[in-house]
């Protein structure tokens, strides 16, 4: 897994994920209920994710309810993962995965490659990994380094994040590794676009104040972006990791 801190070129695609469970281990039966997704090109969110729902054929932990509050009546109409598995490969493949505690989630969805009548492999076939629970751990050492400590340490609106869930935990993430990096913290080229599942894209869950006119945006010349990255390469040199 890749957990490298250089800035990608403005061509380089990104998809950050979340998956939510029924519990713990996939080594005792238990399955993914929840795929989120939010795609980043050149570090900047794009008008496209991947979101669904999913039906596990099994209980839900209460442990596991208790923290994401997605209930086994909630899934029981829901596509199960072979209905999409096609269709999530095809959005990760070539981009480069950012999850927050990588083992748990790409664990999780191998197994559920595994359990496929026609297994597809791994999830590292199709697309790398970055870890930012490993580069969070490497740059603040010794320090809380869950999502949400870190949202408190970037300043991250993470409000809305009552419970988890897989696609608000992913746009999240993405403006979470954005300030981790170095990089502005995201601007999205998005709007109301359908997603991958034909859901309306959610608005990020940061809010202007009630009454507050939309802020005017003024883009850089090409010579300012230039000497923009210039500062930014000083500032924050390759990482040695």
């Amino acid at each position: 897994m890749n957990d490298s801190t250089d800035l990608p070129d403005k061509n380089h695609r990104q998809v950050v994920l979340d998956t939510e469970t029924t519990g713990l281990e996939p080594s005792q039966g238990h399955r993914i209920i929840e795929i989120g997704c939010v795609e980043m090109v050149g570090r900047r969110l794009t008008r496209r994710h991947f979101h669904y729902y999913l039906q596990p054929d099994r209980e839900i932990d209460e442990g596991a309810q208790a923290v994401h509050g997605i209930s086994n009546e909630f899934l029981a109409d829901k596509p199960r993962f072979s209905d999409v598995a096609d269709e999530f490969l095809d959005f990760i493949r070539g981009a480069e995965l950012v999850i927050h505690n990588a083992p748990f989630d790409v664990g999780f969805l191998d197994h559920e490659l595994k359990l496929l009548d026609a297994p597809r492999g791994q999830v590292t076939e199709y697309a790398s990994v970055l870890d930012t629970l490993v580069l969070a751990r490497k740059m603040h050492p010794g320090q809380r380094n869950s999502l949400d400590a870190l949202c408190k340490r970037y300043q991250i609106d993470n409000s809305g994040r009552e419970l988890h869930g897989a696609l608000l935990d992913a746009r999240i993430l993405a403006d979470v590794y954005l300030a981790m990096t170095g990089g502005q913290v995201t601007l999205s080229l998005g709007g109301d676009a359908p997603g991958a599942n034909g859901e309306r894209s959610e608005e990020s869950p940061r809010r202007l104040p009630e009454g507050r006119p939309p802020l005017r945006v003024i883009r850089p010349s090409e010579a300012e972006m230039q000497a923009h990255q210039a500062l930014l390469q000083k500032l924050n040199p390759p990482s040695p990791w």
